[in-house]
């Protein structure tokens, strides 16, 4: 159930990431779903520990670990972005 749920909110997150960064026509679903679980990830070890937020996979679902989980979903678009473009949008 947890791994369900960690793919759901990692979609959602993943989506308004894309969305922000504005690379939501270039992506899929799936694509979606893996930005929104490796920022989770990657956010996890960056800023959990400065704001306290876990990651989505662990299943502890707050508002610190959403929060989380989207800076690093979008830290993680911006540096696809660096290097796919030369600049971040």
């Amino acid at each position: 159930m947890g791994l369900i749920l960690a793919l759901i909110i990692g979609g959602v997150i993943g989506w308004l990431a894309s969305i922000v960064m504005r690379t939501d026509a270039q992506q899929g679903i799936i694509l979606n779903v893996v930005v929104g679980i490796v920022g989770s990830l990657l956010g996890s070890f960056l800023l959990g520990p400065l704001l306290g937020g876990g990651n989505i996979m662990s299943g502890a679902l707050d508002v610190r670990t959403l929060l989380v989980a989207f800076l690093g979903a979008v830290i993680l678009l911006a540096i696809v972005n660096l290097f796919r473009r030369g600049s971040v949008r």
